[in-house]
Parts: C-alpha cells; structure tokens; sequence
C-alpha cells in the first residue's frame, strides 16, 4: 500500500532565502536520495495553520519506516530545524488530491 509522509513546518523569520535555498538544494534531493517521492507543497498565506505543509511518497509503510529510522532522515531534519519551527509529521494511507 503506497503512503504518504505529510510534513508540517513554519519558516523562521528572517531566514526565507536561507530556507529556500536549503529545501531546493539539499531536502528535497536528499528525500529523493533516500527513497522517497516528493510530491506535493503547500504554502499557507491565510489563517492558524502551519506555514507549510510538504508531502511524500513511498511504495509501503516498511520502507518509509526504515528511512524515518535513519541517521540520514535525522540529520536532514536536523538541518531543516535550522530554518524552520514546529516542525511535525505523520504517516497515512496515500490518496489523491489535498491531504492533512
């Protein structure tokens, strides 16, 4: 069963271009490295929820908790919170379209 690793984080301030260019440059080849299959993003300019919401794939649950499991996932996250708050995420059952 595919699933989906939605991920939820807002942007520090002051640290946008930093943010920007780490995601382009490292998180988001650094997902694909591991596996995984970025998909979608979300950027929330109205309202109380989280800044942005990014999203991945991967084939089974198994696999996705190997990486989660990872010193590689740690260590991109790690870097991510350098520019980024709240960070949070969860694991669902892959569908079409929007999900949270």
């Amino acid at each position: 069963m595919t699933v989906k690793l939605l991920m939820t984080w807002d942007i520090l301030p002051g640290r946008e271009q930093e943010y920007f260019e780490f995601v382009v440059r490292d998180f988001i080849p650094g997902l694909q490295r591991m596996g995984m299959d970025p998909s979608d993003a979300w950027f929330t300019t109205y309202g109380d929820q989280p800044q942005i919401m990014a999203t991945a794939q991967m084939s089974s649950i198994n696999s996705l908790q190997h990486i989660l499991g990872s010193s590689e996932w740690e260590e991109l996250t790690q870097t991510l919170l350098d520019y980024v708050e709240n960070f949070d995420y969860k694991v669902v059952p892959a569908r079409s379209g929007f999900q949270m």
